[in-house]
């Protein structure tokens, strides 16, 4: 088994796909539009993705579905960085919101941050 993707709920695909190309730094990889199902699929990742073996981001719009609530059983989206302090001023640089500066996870050494996107969705930036 290897692992794909993960699927967030957006509501609005452009808002979204801008956090994640201009601040985050992924890349678009497709879109499909599914007008008679009402709803248009976004894939973004690092590199190529899929197709470098890398798990990639599909964000959903359901059409006319402006909002969701993440709910309380959501956790996070991780990304491993070099330099979580660098990188969080990068994103603060770009327009992002940087909830959790960079610094040691609680009980432990790993340095570690944490983002919102758009819609609410955490992500965190994990030393590597």
């Amino acid at each position: 088994m290897k692992f794909l993707h993960t699927m967030l709920r957006v509501g609005d695909l452009q808002r979204s796909i801008d956090f994640y190309t201009k601040v985050m730094g992924m890349n678009l990889l497709t879109i499909k539009d599914m007008p008679e199902q009402k709803y248009t699929l976004a894939f973004l990742g690092y590199g190529a993705g899929n197709a470098d073996g890398s798990a990639e981001l599909e964000l959903t719009y359901n059409h006319g579905v402006t909002s969701y609530e993440p709910g309380t059983a959501y956790g996070h989206i991780a990304l491993g960085v070099s330099d979580v302090a660098a990188t969080c001023a990068q994103i603060r640089a770009a327009g992002g919101n940087v909830v959790r500066d960079a610094g040691p996870v609680k009980g432990g050494t790993t340095i570690i941050a944490f983002v919102q996107d758009p819609d609410g969705y955490k992500v965190e930036l994990i030393q590597r």
